[in-house]
Parts: structure tokens; C-alpha cells; sequence
């Protein structure tokens, strides 16, 4: 139980501090073959929005990872438990992507509605109404429009990359963290969490960034809307996608979400291996 709260705690403030850069992420992988850079978008968000335009979308994201981050941490543990910490890098990359999908599943339905959330603001700068008001907004309206079954929409994509993300980013800071500290490099403290954090960082966005974009076209779609021209499987997009705007339109975002990811990683990491130190709990 205190392992999942840590998580949560933990997850909630990583969230938080770098969500701004996720939003920015988002509409970058939304748009077509012009989209402009990261600072176009974020200039575009603040003359529309303000401050809080960097926001939208930020309260179903700390849902998910009430559930997404807690599942797939606790998960993980067990399942490097069950093989032994020193096990080897391909087994905990499994584990670590076994983990992954297993929250993901759970946690889907927050991460739709903070997609569809955050592709709103789209919409707010054309001079549109926003699809959804809040968050219970979009559940009903989506449940009401697209079935229950609606909120698991993109469910496989988005799996998939929770798969790649978990693969990259538990695996490689587990081993590089250890690594750090058996070379010496330094102690089981701050810096080697910090320099970890960064490894699995980087990895986990080479790795996930194209099932990034896939999960995040097909969720951003609603059930009947330009029906003609949706998406019918991760694969189609994945395809039509490489076909119109070439392959390197698959890591579209990369940078900002790198950005993301490398103070995520830091802000989570560090803060929990702090709050496990302080409540008594060996180290990660």
C-alpha cells in the first residue's frame, strides 16, 4: 500500500511540473505535414489560452497515473522479485514492458480523455468550441456517442507503446542505476538517480515515440467523425502516416518529448526514491 501511494504521490508531481511540454507534444503529433515548431505551438497556446492554456487536460492525466504509475512500478518489482534484481537486461526490459501493458489497459480511458482533452485547444485557437467542458464532460458525452467501449479506443496502440515505454525506461534506469553504483561512479543518492533517470529518459523515447504518434492520431478520433477518412487499425496509420509524411513524421514530436520525459523522469525518480528513503523502504 505505501509503495502505491509513493507512486502516486510521486507521478502526480512529475505530471504537474511537465505537463506544459506534453501539451506542446500533442499538437505536434496531431498536426499535418506543416506543423511548425514546438515554439510556434507554444506561442500559439499562450496568445490563446494564457497560462492555463498549457493546462487543459491536466486533471485526467493525474488520474491516470492514480492508476497507471502505481500499477506498473508495483508490477515491475514483483516480477524483478520473482527473477532476482541482478537478472539480466533482457529479462527486466520484458518485465519492465509486461508491467507496462498491464496498467496501460487499466488506466486507457484517462489517457483517451486527456488526448482529446489536450487536442480541444486546437480547437480554441481556430475561434471553435472545445468538444468536452471537463473531464465528466467528455466521459458521458463519449459514452454516450461512442458506447463504454469508447473510452478503450486505441487501446492497442497505446498499449503498444506502453510496452516500448516501460521497456526503455524501468529496464534502463533499474540497470543503469546499478551499473552506476557497482562501477562506483558514485553512492545509491541523488546524482546516481539523476544520471539514470536520464539514460532511461532517452531510451524510452527512441523506443516509444512512433507508437506515440499512432496512439495518439487514433485516440484523438472520435467514433463517426470524417468516418471516410479514419483510421482503421494502428497499422493503417502507421502506414498512411509514413506515406504522406515520410518516415521520420513517425518520431514527430521527439524533442519535446524528450524534453518531457528527461524532467519526468527526474522529478519522479528522484522524489520517490526520496519518499521511499523516508518511509523506511529499501531503494528502487
Amino acid at each position: 500500500i505505501a509503495t502505491l501511494l509513493l507512486t502516486a504521490l510521486s507521478a502526480a508531481v512529475a505530471e504537474t511540473a511537465t505537463f506544459p511540454i506534453d501539451i506542446i507534444k500533442t499538437r505536434l503529433q496531431l498536426a499535418g505535414g506543416g506543423a511548425g515548431s514546438a515554439v510556434r505551438v507554444a506561442a500559439d497556446i499562450w496568445s490563446k489560452g494564457g497560462a492555463l492554456g498549457f493546462y487543459r487536460g491536466l486533471s485526467p492525466a493525474i488520474l491516470r497515473h492514480l492508476f497507471y504509475t502505481p500499477i506498473r512500478i508495483v508490477s515491475y518489482e514483483h516480477l524483478r522479485g520473482a527473477v532476482g534484481a541482478e537478472g539480466s537486461l533482457a529479462v527486466k526490459a520484458f518485465a519492465g514492458g509486461a508491467s507496462g501493458v498491464l496498467a496501460q489497459f487499466v488506466a486507457s480511458p484517462a489517457d483517451l480523455i486527456k488526448v482529446r482533452m489536450q487536442a480541444d485547444s486546437r480547437l480554441v485557437s481556430q475561434g471553435l468550441q472545445p468538444r468536452y467542458a471537463g473531464v465528466f464532460d467528455a466521459l458521458n458525452k463519449i459514452i454516450r456517442t461512442e458506447s463504454i467501449l469508447g473510452l478503450w479506443r486505441g487501446v492497442f496502440p497505446n498499449a503498444q507503446r506502453a510496452f516500448l515505454v516501460n521497456m526503455g525506461e524501468l529496464a534502463c534506469y533499474d540497470q543503469a542505476k546499478r551499473f552506476i553504483i557497482n562501477r562506483k561512479i558514485c553512492e545509491d543518492n541523488m546524482f546516481a538517480h539523476s544520471l539514470a533517470s536520464v539514460a532511461s529518459g532517452l531510451s524510452a523515447t527512441t523506443l516509444s515515440c512512433p507508437a506515440d504518434v499512432v496512439k495518439t492520431r487514433m485516440m484523438n478520433q472520435a467514433a463517426g467523425r470524417d468516418a471516410s477518412n479514419a483510421y482503421r487499425n494502428s497499422y493503417d496509420c502507421l502506414a498512411r502516416t509514413v506515406k504522406s509524411e515520410g518516415v521520420l513524421a513517425l518520431w514527430k514530436g521527439f524533442f519535446p518529448t524528450w524534453a518531457r520525459l528527461g524532467p519526468w523522469q527526474f522529478v519522479f525518480w528522484v522524489s520517490y526514491e526520496r519518499l521511499r528513503h523516508a518511509s523506511g523502504l529499501s531503494s528502487f
